[in-house]
C-alpha cells in the first residue's frame, strides 16, 4: 500500500510539474516570442516609380534582407539597403531575386529600396521578408520562464531545463518552417505568373500563325480559281 501511494504521489508531482511547464512556456511565449520584429509583405511597385521601407535594428545584432520580383514584364527591380548613417550598404540593379546579410547591425532604422524608375509601362508584384536576430526583446535562459524555479532533486528523471530547450527549440523550428513556407509561396506564385504569361505568348502566336496559314490557303485557292 505504501509502494501504491509512493507511485501515486509521484505521478501527481510528475503532472503537476509539466502543466507548470506549460503554462510557464505559453506566458513566456505572450510576453517574449510576442515582440517579434520579423515582417514580410507583398505591394505593388509602379512603373517609373520607388518605394522604401524601414526596419528597426539593435546594435551587434542580424538583419536578414529576402526578396522576389513574383510579376510584371521582365520581373526585375533595382534594389538598395542604407544604413541608418546614410551609408549604401548593397545596391542591385535589374535582379528578380536576392538574399542579403547585413551583420552586425547599428542601433536605427535602416531603409530597404526598390526601384523600378527604368521601367515606362510595367509594374511589378515584389514580395520581401526582413529577419532579425539578436532582437532587444529575445531573451534566454531563466528569464523567458518567469516564476518557475528548478524543484529540488530528480523527480523521475524529468528536469525543468531539458523541458525548456526542448519548448524553445520546438518554437524556433515551428518559426523558421513559417518564414520558409512563405518563401516557397512566393516562389510559387512567381512561377505561376511566368507560366500563366509564357502561356499567352503562346496562345497568341499560335493563334496568329493558324491565321497566316489560313490566309494563305485562301489566297492560293483563289489564285487557283482566277487561273482555272
Amino acid at each position: 500500500m505504501d509502494l501504491l501511494r509512493r507511485k501515486e504521489d509521484s505521478g501527481g508531482r510528475v503532472l503537476v510539474l509539466v502543466l507548470a511547464v506549460v503554462f510557464g512556456w505559453y506566458l513566456g511565449s505572450v510576453s517574449c516570442f510576442g515582440q517579434n520584429l520579423d515582417s514580410e509583405l507583398t505591394f505593388l511597385l509602379q512603373a517609373g516609380k520607388s518605394e522604401c521601407f524601414f526596419q528597426t535594428a539593435i546594435k551587434n545584432g542580424t538583419m536578414e534582407v529576402e526578396y522576389q520580383v513574383i510579376s510584371g514584364a521582365g520581373m526585375d527591380v533595382d534594389f538598395t539597403i542604407i544604413s541608418p548613417e546614410g551609408v549604401h550598404l548593397i545596391f542591385e540593379s535589374r535582379r528578380s531575386d536576392g538574399v542579403h546579410v547585413v551583420e552586425p547591425t547599428v542601433e536605427g532604422d535602416y531603409e530597404i529600396c526598390f526601384d523600378n524608375s527604368f521601367s515606362r509601362f510595367s509594374e511589378k508584384m515584389v514580395f520581401f521578408e526582413i529577419l532579425i536576430e539578436g532582437q532587444a526583446g529575445d531573451v534566454t535562459g531563466d528569464e523567458e520562464w518567469p516564476g518557475l524555479e528548478e524543484p529540488d532533486g530528480s523527480l523521475l528523471e524529468y528536469k525543468l531545463d531539458d523541458i525548456r530547450e526542448s519548448m524553445d527549440s520546438l518554437h524556433k523550428r515551428l518559426e523558421r518552417s513559417r518564414q520558409m513556407q512563405t518563401v516557397l509561396r512566393a516562389f510559387e506564385a512567381r512561377d505561376r505568373n511566368l507560366l500563366e504569361d509564357n502561356l499567352w505568348r503562346v496562345s497568341f502566336w499560335s493563334c496568329a500563325s493558324v491565321l497566316v496559314m489560313l490566309c494563305v490557303a485562301l489566297t492560293q485557292v483563289h489564285g487557283g480559281l482566277i487561273n482555272y
